[in-house]
């Protein structure tokens, strides 16, 4: 019988020493510290995918990012990475022994690319709601989007190098005049011509648009050099550019 107690006893110990040892607590319960780390690993990762283009197409982020994507775009890492895109491309563009003849071009995309659209983002959860077209659409008439620091500062310095500048947008014609107002008031001017959609674009994929107003400067015998966007449609397809760079945006995909 006294056996028996002092098994008994033990046997509670050692459970009871299992249950609260430092060691077993994050196999049984996780602290909220550790699923953070976990989250934002993961967060991290999945963007990586996103900006190398492995991800596919997509509509919302996971729902566990919502924090991480709000934090990045709103933070330092966003705009150091941007200033890194835009540091490679004019380290590219003084490569380029620019003709004089107007006919080096380089190209622009206008949303998250000259313009950040942080304010709109801000009211609609920065990538975790499915896009509503509708809402967009009465955001650009507003023309308040702001200027993302590291694309002005690359436009600029194209411009003193003498390379001609296009902007090619997914924005429709009926845009146009707030997109102007909305570009000359952040800084951006000069530029050679803006493209928007015109009523035979309305429904092609951003790529085959873009790709065929691309051949079309080509066939006016620009050669595009540069091409700056934050979605890899702006960037691929056909006449692409000599060279092509991607800004970060994980708050949505257009094919």
């Amino acid at each position: 019988m006294h056996h028996l107690i002092l098994l008994l006893f033990f046997s509670l110990l050692t459970v009871t020493t299992t249950l609260t040892s430092p060691e077993s607590h994050h196999l049984l319960l996780p602290s909220s510290r550790k699923l953070r780390q976990h989250d934002t690993l993961y967060c991290d990762s999945w963007r990586f995918t996103v900006e190398t283009n492995d991800a596919g197409s997509w509509s919302t982020i996971p729902s566990i990012c919502f924090d991480f994507v709000k934090d990045y775009v709103t933070g330092d890492r966003y705009f150091s990475d941007s200033k890194l895109v835009g540091g490679n491309s004019l380290e590219f563009a003084n490569s380029i022994n620019v003709s004089g003849d107007g006919k080096d071009a380089w190209i622009f995309d206008v949303d998250e690319t000259l313009l950040f659209n942080l304010p709109y983002y801000q009211d609609h959860g920065f990538g975790s709601e499915v896009f509503d077209e509708k809402a967009f659409d009465e955001w650009m008439l507003l023309g308040e989007g702001i200027v993302l620091p590291a694309s002005l500062s690359l436009y600029k310095e194209l411009q003193q190098l003498g390379f001609t500048i296009f902007i090619l947008t997914g924005r429709s014609e009926s845009f146009r005049n707030a997109t102007e107002t909305n570009l000359r008031n952040v800084g951006y001017d000069n530029w050679k011509k803006l493209i928007l959609r015109g009523p035979d674009d309305k429904h092609k994929l951003a790529v085959d648009y873009k790709s065929e107003r691309r051949k079309a400067l080509e066939d006016g015998g620009y050669r595009i050099r540069g091409n700056f966007g934050d979605q890899w449609s702006d960037l691929v397809g056909y006449a692409i550019a000599q060279r092509s760079f991607k800004l970060p945006n994980p708050m949505y995909y257009i094919a």
